[in-house]
């Protein structure tokens, strides 16, 4: 199969990217790839909203980038930042006029909320579905748009670089070049070529290597496991931000049910076991600090009193007014016996977004020639040691319209033909020498392994002692999988627990080198900041 455009993922940065450079290039192909259905994306499960300078009476772009760079603790790239908020206001409008609908006012105007770590209220929201909406818009969007294929059920293998062309590739081979993947079709469970002139991965997060997290199970880290295999440059992957208030349910597995930090915006207390609005002995900013601040609290809450959460308070808000902004939060707790107006929500942190990921520069074009990257997986340089409350959809959509257009004046110069540098014909997958897999309790038993050891001692609070086993543990169940890859057929189970593997490994490798305590990272054996401000790149 050939396209012109390819894409991996269909949450906000890939069909974002899609749109875009279909309705420039109608006579194009852009073929969109999925591992589930379409709307199944972290894009979906992002419930407080999208950040943006609205109202220029009360806010201004240098308060917004403040909040972001302060947030970042030093690592954000200045430029970076200014380009993602100065652009962000019109990537929004122009989502609106795609069909997007956010809340407004009695008076017609855009009802702003405020997260931790903002200065103003400039966060646009639909209710507390705000990810769902949005992806809604887009696939609609997308539908319009006759130039674009959705292929649902397939599973990116890897990416297709000279490597498989019988060159040696290493990190420091020049002019690495994309032409495309191997998927694994799961309607016919053959694993098939994907040629295209250009590639974009938004391939979404890795919240899945941990055991509680708000992510959905397919995000395991799979574009960025990719890229480091195809010897592509990724950095800062020890930021892992753990979302501080996910609903705490005794005994429930995957997926935890997001409490959107807009509830605190709206005036929900953190209260521990005793009942103490604790945040004011962390932070001035008490329930609205950075959320890097905030998960630590509570992580030290849970150590100090021996309990398993603390509580979002919300008993003192205006119920009706709780209803109509929160209405998927309210029916979920009270599917669960909790009524908001009598009983605080039990919430403990849970592995949210990864700040760190495939390097780009400011088009998203990552150290491998022909592919991009944007959305969760990228490490733009947005994000630094931290990410800000509800930029990341704005990243995403900034990043996807500057791919686009890097990609469409990229493309003119590319040859219509698919092969390697000296014309080589572009290898089937070669699955000669495998077999099924025997049992699958060997893939399914890995992967709770993992997702335990990086809860343990790659959480909120790390030492040097908690990575070394860590990395002992990695290295033998790589070791374990790796042969498993090598003699058993590929199934999605097998790959997801290989790059989920892959992504850890740089977690924690990521936060053996960085010497110090900045941000999401923290050190008890370094916990004092470095004077020397620095990515870590591998």
């Amino acid at each position: 199969m050939t396209t012109d455009f390819l894409v991996i993922g269909s949450g906000i940065a890939g069909l974002t990217y899609a749109v875009k450079v279909a309705e420039a290039m109608p006579d194009k192909k852009v073929l969109v790839i999925t591992k589930t259905v379409s709307d199944e994306t972290n894009t979906k499960y992002a419930q407080g909203g999208v950040a943006g300078v609205w109202d220029t009476a009360i806010d201004s772009f240098a308060k917004h980038i403040e909040d972001t760079l302060i947030a970042g603790d030093g690592l954000c790239d200045k430029h970076i930042v200014e380009i993602v908020v100065k652009e962000g206001p019109e990537r929004i409008r122009e989502l609106i006029g795609w069909g997007a609908s956010f809340d407004k006012a009695s008076d017609g105007d855009y009802r702003l909320g405020r997260e931790g770590g903002h200065s103003e209220s400039r966060i646009l929201h639909h209710k507390d579905v705000t990810g769902k909406e949005m992806e809604r818009a887009l696939l609609d969007k997308v539908a319009s748009l006759t130039n674009i294929s959705i292929l649902n059920h397939c599973f990116v293998v890897e990416i297709i670089t000279q490597h498989h062309l019988g060159y040696l590739v290493t990190k420091s081979t020049p002019n690495i070049t994309c032409y495309g993947v191997y998927i694994l079709n799961l309607a016919s469970q053959e694993i098939e070529k994907i040629l295209s002139k250009v590639t974009l991965f938004a391939t979404g997060g890795n919240g899945a290597i941990y055991r509680s997290t708000t992510n959905p199970a397919i995000a395991t880290g799979d574009g960025i496991a990719m890229v480091y295999r195809a010897k592509g440059r990724i950095e800062n992957m020890e930021f892992i931000q753990f979302h501080p208030t996910a609903l705490y349910e005794p005994g429930k597995k995957g997926q935890s049910f997001l409490i959107t930090e807009a509830v605190r915006g709206d005036g929900g207390i953190l209260r521990n076991a005793s009942g103490e609005a604790f945040m004011a002995r962390y932070d001035e900013r008490k329930d609205l600090a950075p959320r890097d601040i905030v998960a630590r609290a509570i992580d030290n809450e849970m150590k100090v009193n021996g309990t398993e959460h603390v509580y979002l308070d919300c008993r003192h808000m205006p119920m009706e007014k709780f209803m109509e902004h929160f209405p998927n939060i309210y029916e979920k707790c009270k599917s669960i016996g909790i009524d908001v107006s009598r009983d605080m929500i039990p919430v403990a942190p849970a592995a949210h977004y990864n700040c760190g990921g495939i390097q780009t520069d400011e088009f998203g074009l990552t150290s491998i020639d022909n592919l991009y990257a944007a959305g969760e997986c990228a490490g733009t340089g947005l994000h630094g040691a931290n990410r800000l409350a509800s930029n990341s959809l704005l990243e995403a959509m900034v990043f996807a319209h500057r791919a686009a257009h890097h990609a469409l004046s990229a493309i003119a110069t590319l040859s219509e033909t698919h092969t390697g540098p000296n014309g080589e014909r572009i290898p089937d997958w070669d699955a000669r020498g495998t077999t099924s897999p025997k049992e699958m309790i060997l893939i399914t038993q890995s992967v709770k392994e993992l997702q335990m050891l990086m809860s343990d001692y790659v959480g909120i609070v790390r030492n040097n002692i908690r990575l070394e086993r860590a990395m002992r543990r990695l290295d033998l169940l790589y070791e374990e999988v790796e042969a498993l890859y090598r003699t058993t057929r590929v199934s999605p189970q097998l790959c997801e627990l290989r790059n989920m593997i892959t992504v850890a490994y740089l977690v924690v490798k990521c936060a053996q080198f960085r010497h110090e305590s900045r941000g999401l990272h923290f050190n008890t054996d370094f916990p004092e900041k470095s004077a020397i401000v620095q990515d870590i790149v591998w």
